[in-house]
Parts: structure tokens; sequence; C-alpha cells
């Protein structure tokens, strides 16, 4: 059973971020606006990442205010009143009334209120947190009413000194995860490693790569994940040299490699996965050659990742290991230290091997403490993908065909803990001798004998 996040977890990690405020300050926290697909139809609706880690709260159109020391309560929400005719087409509305007691804010206000209440809540603050840039429509807002406030009251709101940006202290706090939320990650690994099986299962020579993006998508539903954490890369042959490849069309060729990422989200936390099969069953002399270089890195710098190491050290690992294969293969020529030096291996190998992963793929949270790579710390979750992608155009005319319109990643989570590390989906098989072998078989069996150990 995973662990449900609860009103009384929302409200301490609101507790933490006021602590970390200035006194006298405010900050203004926007939710997500449901965006239109067309005519009268809208996009799926997806909380904002900041608004949901601080408030639980899943409906549009809402705005959080918190005030540190403001003796008529700190925690503030704004969210859209109860309406019987929309909540008949839509479902149930919170609304302020209830919305106060289920959040355990101090004060829930109507939305359409805000241009009342909120511009009396910031006279005479100090500072105003605000991640500018990021919701346009309250940007403008907000700084219209401080303009307006210094207009008609410059005495009273000489005292605003700046907008400052909340990232910086909300998302050191996102970056570490507890232990509810780690669970959840955990959850949202293993759903996306059985989906990635159920593809595994079904593939082979000419199908679609949409067949296996519909393995995937029914994989999550059907395990209790309804969306993906971000558009499934299914790239067959030369698709996998594009990085972001998510058309999913294409018919998959009797000597492809097949790159599968892709990770579902569970309870708004995501999940990222990536393994590359050979889709007759068996790996070609080249395929299986840069595969070996690839996952030696994977391995190396999932080996790398304790408390104290700083960030890039996995990545630092990792290229030198894909440098040296490509030397060794006579792919790159020259020293593996003077190749990365001068960048010539990004020809190969272009992307870093890590990022952050929580509520966003993406997730937030600074790489560098000023100019240098900030320590792994617990509680952090980072992926490790390394990946070499030779494509077949003007760029590699040189390279021998057989490793030409090949590209290959391997990643998997990984979670920081205090003895070292946790790979949140080492339940997917990455060994290729393990991957011809299963899909030597139906690959049902084993697919069941996993499902039972990762319930």
């Amino acid at each position: 059973m995973t662990k449900a996040v609860l009103p009384d977890d929302f409200a301490r990690r609101r507790r933490q971020l006021l602590n970390h405020m200035h006194p006298g300050s405010i900050a203004v926290i926007p939710g997500a606006v449901q965006y239109r697909r067309n005519n009268d139809i809208f996009f799926p609706f997806r909380q904002d990442s900041d608004f949901y880690y601080l408030t639980g709260f899943r409906e549009p159109d809402a705005l959080l205010v918190l005030i540190p020391g403001r003796k008529q309560g700190e925690t503030i929400v704004f969210c859209r009143e109860r309406d019987p005719l929309l909540e008949r087409r839509d479902g149930v509305i919170l609304g302020p009334e209830r919305c106060q007691s289920a959040l355990g804010v101090d004060d829930a206000f109507p939305i359409c209120d805000v241009d009342e209440i909120l511009p009396g809540l910031l006279e005479a603050r100090s500072q105003v947190y605000m991640n500018l840039g990021e919701h346009a429509a309250w940007d403008e807002r907000v700084l219209t009413w401080l303009s307006e406030l210094a207009s008609q009251r410059p005495a009273v709101v000489a005292t605003v000194q700046h907008v400052t940006a909340l990232g910086h202290l909300l998302h050191e706090q996102r970056l570490i995860k507890e232990r509810k939320e780690q669970v959840l990650m955990i959850k949202a690994s293993q759903i996306s490693v059985l989906a990635q099986y159920a593809a595994l299962a079904a593939l082979r020579p000419n199908i679609g790569e949409a067949d296996l993006e519909a393995e995937l998508l029914y994989s999550y539903r059907k395990q209790g994940a309804r969306y993906e954490a971000y558009p499934s890369i299914v790239a067959a042959g030369e698709n996998a040299c594009v990085l972001h490849y998510s058309r999913n069309e294409a018919l998959i060729g009797e000597g492809d490699l097949v790159l599968i990422d892709a990770g579902c989200e569970f309870e708004y936390y995501a999940a990222d996965v990536t393994r590359t099969y050979p889709a007759n069953g068996r790996y070609s002399q080249a395929q299986r050659a840069l595969y070996d270089i690839v996952l030696r890195a994977n391995q190396a710098a999932i080996d790398a990742c304790c408390p104290g190491v700083d960030f890039n050290k996995p990545h630092d690992i990792a290229t030198n290991i894909l440098v040296e294969g490509l030397i060794a293969l006579g792919l790159l020529t020259g020293s593996a230290e003077a190749l990365i030096a001068s960048g010539v291996h990004q020809k190969f190998c272009p992307h870093k091997t890590s990022h952050w992963l929580g509520l966003d793929v993406h997730d937030v949270g600074d790489y560098q403490l000023g100019d240098h790579w900030r320590d792994l710390m617990p509680g952090m979750v980072l992926t490790i993908e390394p990946g070499i992608y030779i494509p077949r155009d003007a760029s590699t005319a040189d390279i021998p065909d057989a490793y030409r319109g090949i590209g290959i990643r391997v990643e998997d989570a990984v979670l920081i803990r205090e003895e070292g590390c946790l790979v949140l989906t080492e339940d997917l098989i990455k060994d290729p001798n393990d991957i011809e072998r299963w899909m030597a078989t139906s690959g049902s069996a084993n697919a069941q004998e996993l499902k039972e150990i990762v319930a």
C-alpha cells in the first residue's frame, strides 16, 4: 500500500518555507490554469508542481499566499467558488469554506475577490517572493498592484524593497525528498518497469513504434497511473539518434535497436527509465559493442552515487568510459582527456548523464552552489543516463556503416541514501545477455514473476 501524503504533511512543508522567509515578507504562489485544446475542450488539468507541493490542491484557478508573522493568519488560499452547474458537468468543486479545513490553511477566499484582498496584504511588506516569468498573468497583476499602491500610498509602500525569486528557497526544499515522497517515487518506478516489460513482450520486427507506446500507456492505466511523466520515446533504428523523439509512428525494422525512454506519473511524482532492445532478439556485433560501453558507463556512474560525491562526478566517470570505449572501437582518435576537453566527444555523446527527478521529470534544484558542483545528499533523486548516438548523416560519413544509425541509452533513477544509493529501476533488466534470453522466451512468465517481486 502506497502511503498517502496527508494535509499535515503539506502544512509542515508550508511551515518549513515560512521559517526560511524574511520577516515582513510575503510569498505569492499561483496554481495552474486549465488550457484550451480546441473549441470548448480542455487539456487534462495538471496542477503546478510548486503549488501542489505546498497544498495538495488539485483544482485550477487557485493562489497560495504565505505571510510569515501575520497575526490574522499566515497561510491563505484563493480558490473557485462552488457552482452547481459547473459541478454537474465537471465534478465537485471544493470551494473556500471546505478548502480552509481540507487543506489546513488559516483562511480561504473566492478567487474572484483577489483584487480586493491581495493588494492590502502586499502593503508594507518588505519583500515579495514570486517566480517571475512562470505565470505571466499573475506577474502583471501583482506588479500592477504594487505600482498602484506606490502611487496612492507611497509612504506605506516605500518599505517594499524588491520582488525576489521564490525558487531558490522552495526548490532547495523540494530537492530533498521526504520518506513519503520516496515511497511514491518507488511506486512510480515499479509501474514504469512493468510497463516496459509489457512493451518488451510485444516487441518484434514489423510492428509500429506506436504499438509499443500503446502497451506502455495501457500498463500505466492498469496499474493506477493515469498519466505519463513526459511523452514516451519509442525510437527504432535511426530515430533513437533524436534525443527527444516522440512521434512514435515508424515501423520497426528487422535489425533495428528500439530505444524506449518512458516513465509514468504516479500521484504527481515522475519516473524516468530507458532501455535499448534488439527488435529481433539479438544484438548485432556492432550494436553489442556500443551497448556494452554504455552499460559500463551506466553501472560505473551508479556506483559513484553516494553522499558527499559532487553532482557532476557520475557524469565525469560515465563520459570517460564512453570516450575510451569509442577510442577502442576506432570511432574517435586521440586521448580521452583531450577529446573531452575539446568537446569533440559530443559528436556522439551530446548530453549530460544526470538530472534531478521528482514532481517534475526534470526536477527543480540547483546543480551548482556558486562555482562548484553541489554534493549529493540523502533524499536527492537523480537519473543516470549515459548514451551514444551515431546518426546516419554527413557528420558520420567516415564511420564504418555497421555503427551508423545506432542510438543507445541506458537510464536508471537513483535515490541517494545515507549508506549509498537505491536504484529505483533496478528490476528492469539491462544486461544484454539477460535481454536476449528474456526475448528468446515469450516473456510473459518472466513479467509475472517480476510483478510478484515488486508488488
